[in-house]
């Protein structure tokens, strides 16, 4: 039987009265950052795969979405489907050439494979270039939803993102979770007890890679823009902030975490000292790391579980 958590109650009641207490726009790039990390957090908080290249799917169902949307008149749910699917195929050659190497090697043939994805969109005809795809329309979902109504935008992104959250909790839950938590901790075993790891690997990243891509994709509708800055790899360093901050291998610990970056963005970048934002992240990353190692969500359980268990 499909049992709920208290925690995954909460989250939803909060989604859904969130648009009447902050700005809509706002709640919804929490969101697709959100499952951005969360999907970052299945390989490297589950499988202990630091990827450096996660932008490059981000990217890629952004512009994939973009173009069908706005130059084919695609349905908004049939471009976000494209764009999600055209990540994970990426993610499939990319992880195929990537999970046959391991620690450092991994995360710089994952970041060289993102740049080459970069400069492809740099390139291509079709992306604007270092403009971007601007104007993008929001059109109507399944032909009657009009999404340029903010609340009827924000609930599909909310339904989005409680699907990426249902999809990676399901799956770490699962007996392929659990291997994947075997390859984590320790692969020579995982090896020796008759596990492809190479296979297991392979299929996580792709996993990645597809939600990835799916947040990409709804991000574009929310701004009706994609940017090239989504692929670059400064995006692939800031997801790693994210879920550090939040609390790497935890399951809300990088949706905390996204929040936590995209806040302080929001409220630096219009003073003075959004020159200094990429300094003042980094000092939050090294703080994080030295002081808070498990993460705000982390720290947070561990204290739970010391003092009330």
């Amino acid at each position: 039987m499909f049992k709920i958590s208290k925690s995954t109650l909460i989250l939803v009641a909060l989604g859904l009265i969130a648009p009447y207490f902050l700005y809509p726009v706002f709640v919804m790039k929490v969101l697709c950052f959100g499952l951005f990390a969360m999907a970052f957090n299945l390989l490297l908080g589950y499988v202990g795969l630091l990827s450096f290249g996660h932008a490059a799917f981000l990217g890629t169902g952004g512009y994939v979405t973009g173009y069908l949307v706005m130059e084919t008149g695609l349905s908004p749910e049939l471009g976000i489907l494209c764009g999600t699917i055209a990540a994970g195929l990426l993610g499939a050659l990319y992880g195929k050439l990537a999970v046959k190497r391991e620690g450092i090697y991994f995360a710089m043939v994952t970041l060289a494979l993102a740049q080459l994805a970069f400069f492809f969109y740099l390139q291509a005809p079709f992306t604007g270039g270092e403009n971007g795809m601007q104007g993008i329309p929001r059109g109507e979902l399944f032909g009657f939803i009009d999404l340029s109504d903010s609340l009827n935008m924000y609930y599909t992104v909310l339904v989005i993102f409680l699907f990426g959250f249902w999809l990676i909790n399901r799956t770490i839950h699962s007996p392929f979770g659990q291997i994947l938590k075997a390859i984590r901790e320790n692969e020579p075993r995982a090896v020796s007890l008759g596990y492809n790891v190479n296979d297991y690997k392979w299929v996580a990243f792709i996993i990645s890679a597809s939600l990835a891509g799916l947040a990409g994709s709804t991000k574009t509708l929310v701004f009706q823009l994609a940017s090239l800055s989504d692929a670059h790899w400064h995006m692939s360093g800031e997801v790693v902030l994210m879920t550090l901050l939040g609390g790497m291998g935890t399951l809300l610990g990088p949706l905390v975490g996204a929040a936590s970056v995209v806040t302080i963005q929001n409220y630096l970048s219009g003073g003075e000292l959004g020159n200094y934002i990429h300094i003042i992240m980094g000092l939050i990353f090294v703080v994080c790391v030295l002081a808070f190692r498990s993460g705000i969500v982390g720290e947070f359980q561990k204290f739970m579980k010391k003092n009330f268990s």
